[in-house]
């Protein structure tokens, strides 16, 4: 997790992977959020909508001869950027560590710069993380830009909701109350939290083993006895 957050330093809306690994967001619940679900003086998140795949169709008046809608030059969208949790618990409020606050508050700075720079082309949609000219961040990209975040880290290929994974594990290692994981993750049954059980006590059987391989593996010559 460290290597692939020290991959992000320097790169556009790098706050997006931290809030990914800490907080265990969904693809859509973080492109979906808007600065108006963040409370940075409080410290807190809320988790309200999930951003949509974008789909097209053709918008041409005469036919462009591309076959998919979204090539078309003068394509429509035909779905909302975004839509609503589908669940109760999807819809949660997360407490954020103090260094996501202040990465968060770097990536804002960042941002207002890039409207500066986009000027009339800024597109004020209130995204917390954007396109350069300010437009919601197409899922498609944002995975390729995980594709290529894990290849600089040099760490192996995996999914984006790997990283859900990753945030779910070190909050039940860390010995977090099941049902706050829950409130978290957004889960609604602790069935979700059972499927993670097998593989926390995995990794605990394996610091263990490390733990005892450091004490004990290159034991020294048995102490004389006391005379």
């Amino acid at each position: 997790m460290q290597r692939l957050l020290v991959a992000t330093r320097g790169r556009r809306n790098s706050a997006r992977w931290a809030v990914a690994l800490s907080l265990g967001l969904r693809q859509g619940e973080a492109l979906g959020l808007r600065w108006s679900d963040v409370d940075l003086d409080a410290g807190t998140l809320t988790v309200r909508r999930g951003r949509q795949r974008p789909r097209w169709e053709h918008g041409c008046r005469s036919p462009c001869g591309r076959k998919h809608g979204g090539h078309c030059p003068d394509r429509r969208p035909i779905r909302a950027d975004t839509a609503e949790t589908k669940s109760r618990a999807g819809r949660r409020s997360i407490g954020l560590p103090d260094e996501l606050v202040a990465l968060l508050r770097k990536h804002r700075d960042e941002q207002d710069q890039e409207r500066v720079t986009a000027a009339q082309l800024w597109e004020d949609g209130d995204w917390l993380f954007a396109t350069p000219t300010g437009g919601p961040v197409n899922p498609r990209t944002d995975y390729d830009e995980w594709k290529r975040l894990l290849k600089l880290a040099g760490l192996r290929d995996g999914r984006l909701h790997d990283a859900r994974h990753t945030a779910a594990t070190v909050l039940l290692i860390l010995g977090v109350a099941e049902r706050a994981v829950m409130g978290i993750m957004g889960w609604s049954n602790s069935a979700m939290a059972a499927r993670y059980q097998h593989l926390t006590n995995q990794v605990r059987r394996d610091i263990a083993q490390r733990v005892g391989g450091l004490l004990w593996d290159n034991p020294t010559e048995d102490p004389k006895p006391d005379p």
